[in-house]
């Protein structure tokens, strides 16, 4: 197929059009059909061939059954894989063992040891009594959000909110140019255009200054914006760079735990997180969903070691040998004027995460919550535990609105976050479609007190399945502008009201259909 995309070379703007094919991606798909399929097939003659071999089949299908069900895991999730396994023969726990884990590959937990050498000295006792002193209830939510994440509280940080992709880039460029020691970039999207290629030139001219540079990138969230040998091409620059845990095609759990993080530090005193991704949609050079609405954060200050640390625990699990090159990862970033605490923080699969931090923030911004809770959110597939923390928000009087697409980007996908409307709105929950096009921000703000801005949708992806990360913020500066922002966005959405909410019988069974599986996907 052909692809056209454009870049910068100086100050000129250059099209050009490739054929692009994904040839890698394919024969990894390909490779993983064809194992499972024989796998299943070979199980299929077994039990035909192999006198009583179907009954070992029945007890490790019934057992396969009594583990899921005696799991830790969100019923939500249990539920679909005991149907799957008790009405698929065979095939059904065939394909629980290859795809029901959520766990690190093994690989990546052999390095986990190695990767402690890039912790930095947690030391957020004085922060944690300012904010006991001030507010004991977030001062609570807060240590357990440390507690379960790995992180530190920080204060003296100045934030900057950006209420569109455009916006963070007309920031950031400057911010790059401006990098004496290193840069580190670790996105699940990069597509060869003009974002990107703005960046690129920066990020060539800096490698070649003598500053370290490190690009992490999805592998399969770039599957068809980037060809399969692009770290090759980043190295030939001088760049760093690696796929995030590069496709091979085994049938196991390779094609969960992505990466869905967005982060950029720079020389450890700068850093950029949010929603968006490194593709032209972001920033409305490219129309796919009408208005691309998207938001994004920058820090400065202590705050972004944290971010630091996390890109360095990405990049490690992804390149052979960890690079020893002395780099000063957080340095002091003296006195910065700002009010404020903050909790950059990282979520994701086990070992590195026992709890679903994510989830958590959200839940304990919606318990706490008095007057209001705002969110905005691409996707709503939420499982019943979360489901029911936002009604009792609504129902406790807490003026609770969420945002969502009003043009999708999957239409199946829609319908899974239309299923949920007519519960909410009964409880008093107002959903409102972004008119103008695509809203894919992730920003989540109560009371004027508290916010939540980073890579965390509300859906399953996001909330189990995904590396994600996240700033949780309380009286800082920027909750103000972010309020704002959610303010003149709903004034551009309409709003679902019940009559509104009317379905036919098919579309109520496919809706159905697609969220009893939506744990599964």
């Amino acid at each position: 197929m052909k692809r056209k995309y454009s870049y910068l070379a100086g100050n000129k703007t250059i099209e050009r059009e490739y054929n692009y094919i994904p040839v890698r991606y394919i024969l990894a798909v390909l490779i993983s059909v064809f194992e499972i399929a024989a796998i299943i097939g070979l199980m299929v003659l077994i039990c035909m061939y192999v006198p009583y071999f179907y009954i070992l089949c029945y007890v490790t299908a019934f057992a396969c059954i009594v583990k899921i069900v005696s799991s830790d895991d969100n019923p939500d999730y249990k539920v679909p894989w005991v149907l799957f396994v008790l009405l698929v023969p065979i095939a059904g726990f065939m394909i629980y063992f290859m795809f029901y884990s959520r766990k690190l590959q093994k690989k990546f937990i052999r390095r986990l040891h190695e990767l402690r050498r890039y912790r930095y000295e947690r030391n957020g006792t004085a922060a944690q009594a300012a904010l006991a002193a001030e507010d004991p209830m977030v001062a609570s939510q807060a240590k357990m959000l440390c507690e379960i994440s790995g992180a530190s509280l920080f204060t003296n940080t100045k934030q900057t909110y950006f209420p569109l992709g455009e916006d963070m880039l007309a920031a950031m460029l400057p911010d790059l140019e401006s990098a004496e020691h290193f840069i580190f970039m670790e996105y699940f999207i990069i597509e060869e255009g003009k974002f990107w290629g703005s960046i690129l030139e920066v990020l060539k001219r800096k490698a070649k200054a003598g500053v370290t540079v490190r690009v992490l990138y999805d592998d399969i969230g770039c599957m068809s914006t980037l060809p399969g040998d692009y770290a090759r091409t980043l190295r030939s620059y001088g760049i760093e760079a690696a796929p995030f845990s590069r496709l091979h095609g085994n049938a196991d759990s390779e094609f969960n735990n992505r990466s869905h993080r967005k982060i950029t530090v720079i020389d450890g005193r700068i850093g950029y997180t949010g929603g968006v991704n490194l593709a032209d949609e972001y920033i409305n050079e490219t129309v796919r969903f009408g208005h691309w609405k998207d938001t994004a954060i920058r820090l400065e200050g202590e705050a972004v070691r944290e971010l630091t640390r996390l890109f360095l625990c990405d990049y490690g699990l992804n390149v052979k040998a960890l690079p020893e090159d002395g780099l000063t990862l957080y340095p002091e970033t003296g006195d910065i004027s700002a009010k404020g605490y903050l909790i950059p923080f990282g979520d994701g699969p086990k070992p590195l995460y026992e709890r679903r931090v994510g989830k958590s923030v959200i839940q304990n911004m919606l318990g706490s919550a008095t007057r209001y809770m705002y969110m905005t959110t691409p996707y709503l597939i939420i499982d019943n535990d979360l489901c029911a923390s936002i009604e009792s928000a609504a129902l406790r009087g807490v003026d609770v609105r969420i945002i969502v697409p009003h043009i999708p980007d999957k239409k199946l996908v829609f319908q899974m976050t239309k299923s949920f409307y007519h519960r909410l709105i009964a409880a008093g929950v107002r959903i409102y479609e972004y008119t103008p096009g695509f809203i894919h921000a992730k920003s989540y703000v109560a009371d004027d007190t508290c916010a939540m801005i980073g890579t965390i949708n509300l859906d399953y992806r996001s909330l189990v399945h995904h590396f994600e990360n996240g700033v949780f913020m309380y009286q800082c500066d920027c909750i103000r502008d972010l309020k704002a922002d959610i303010l003149c966005t709903l004034e551009k959405s309409e709003e679902i009201t019940a009559d509104k909410l009317k379905t036919g019988l098919f579309t109520r069974f496919i809706r159905a259909l697609v969220r009893f599986f939506a744990p599964m996907l």
